[in-house]
């Protein structure tokens, strides 16, 4: 079978579905990937033919202020009403007329797509193949019982809260996302497709899509009256790993506690943000500190912060330090969340951009870690924070529940699956 994966040029978006790819390649498919330039290097060290953007512009995490200047000055819910715009709804003709193209060369069987690019309903309807989407940050389908997009909320618990969050989900969809909202339709009605009206612009592509696979959990996100029977959850979906024929760097022993930390590979230039502030908090504490800078001011870092406890790096392997991590801090990146959850590691949050708060708001309702629900904490609070989940063995206890739900299945494995029988399906109905 010809599978196509299409994604956007960012890291957090490619990454978690490499290992679905190589998962469908071992089970003998013939898989390719339509992404940025930028990421020729990887796939070609995966195996995966390229098919680049041609129309489409690139938007990297590297250079996102570069494209867009203004950006810089957005915070909150106006920076994720100006991507919606600018980054995702822009370059949705441009990707589908790509795809369009490149399906005459590689006349695909099913396309495996990032939820944030939204052409699901082009490519389903217009060119008539079976669409998997792929959601690689909380479930964004709209529900009565689930809180507005953007704001970090959790379920109501009383009218008052009811009727504060409807008025922010009525400024989400009617001013935060109309342009984005406005730019999707006015594409759609190019190809004749009609948009139905209701719900939310990230609604669309449930509707459209054949499946969905869903990182995360059930318990990782919050209760719904209505299930979306589409809707695959198949746990920490992370990137491909090879065998490790390498040593791993030993760390230090005899410590009473291992707390990691990191702000992420995107919103980290301003380390004043998380990595400064966790650092003060966690300098004099009898513990070790490893932290991940994604290769920014490492070494400053280290000349600042010379004390033998704490081990700045530019990159930390997660996955193998998470083994023996007692506390994550961080701003709360879902694939990292995840990761860490599917250690049984409880989390210090602090961040809100890029849709963390809503990540984070999930995590806290989960009862897996203490949310600080600012982009700025201040050292005394995550030093209270980390010391309160170190004091206190149930958060151990419910991110060790948690890890239990994430071990029942193979994330690669489940996602290939739903990609199998989706066209599987579509076969026997033809």
């Amino acid at each position: 079978m010809k599978i196509l994966f299409a994604s956007q040029a960012i890291d957090g978006h490619l990454n978690p579905m490499t290992g679905v790819a190589m998962r469908l390649k071992e089970r003998g498919h013939d898989v390719r990937w339509y992404t940025g330039p930028v990421f020729a290097e990887k796939l070609q060290d995966l195996g995966i033919p390229l098919f680049p953007f041609q129309r489409a512009i690139e938007h990297r995490a590297d250079n996102l202020f570069e494209l867009y200047p203004e950006r810089a000055k957005l915070k909150g819910p106006w920076a994720i009403g100006f991507d919606g715009e600018k980054i995702f709804a822009s370059n949705i003709s441009n990707f589908f007329e790509d795809i369009r193209e490149l399906d005459q060369e590689f006349p695909f069987d099913a396309l495996v797509v990032d939820s944030s690019m939204f052409i699901q309903r082009l490519v389903a309807h217009v060119l008539g193949k079976p669409v998997v989407n792929v959601v690689v940050i909380p479930n964004m389908e709209s529900d009565p019982l689930v809180p507005p997009l953007f704001f970090g909320f959790r379920p109501p618990r009383n009218p008052a809260e009811k009727a504060l969050q409807g008025m922010a989900g009525l400024l989400s969809n009617k001013v935060i996302l109309r342009r984005a909202h406005l730019s999707y339709r006015r594409q759609h009605t190019f190809y004749r497709q009609d948009v139905p009206k209701g719900g939310r612009l990230t609604d669309d592509a449930y509707r459209c899509s054949d499946a969905i696979i869903q990182t995360g959990t059930p318990s990782l996100d919050f209760p719904r009256r209505h299930n979306n029977p589409k809707v695959h959850y198949v746990g920490a979906l992370l990137p491909y790993r090879r065998p490790l024929t390498a040593a791993r760097e030993e760390l230090p022993h005899g410590y009473p506690a291992t707390i990691v930390v990191t702000q992420g590979t995107v919103d980290n230039a301003d380390q004043d943000k998380l990595i400064i502030p966790a650092l003060e908090a966690l300098k004099d504490m009898d513990a070790l500190v490893i932290v991940a800078t994604g290769g920014r001011g490492t070494a400053r870092l280290r000349d600042r912060y010379p004390q033998p406890h704490i081990h700045v790096r530019d990159y930390v392997d997660f996955a193998a330090v998470f083994e023996s991590t007692d506390v994550f801090v961080t701003n709360g990146g879902f694939g990292g969340v995840q990761l860490a959850l599917s250690k049984g590691v409880p989390l210090v949050m602090s961040g809100i951009n890029e849709g963390k708060s809503d990540v984070n708001a999930r995590v806290e309702y989960a009862g897996a870690g203490i949310n600080l629900r600012t982009e700025s904490a201040a050292p005394a609070k995550i030093r209270t924070a980390v010391r309160s989940i170190l004091a206190d063995p149930q958060w151990k206890d419910r991110a060790r529940q948690m890890q239990q739900e994430f071990a029942r299945q193979d994330p690669a494995q489940a996602a290939a699956e739903v990609i199998e029988s989706v066209t599987g399906s579509r076969r026997l109905r033809q």
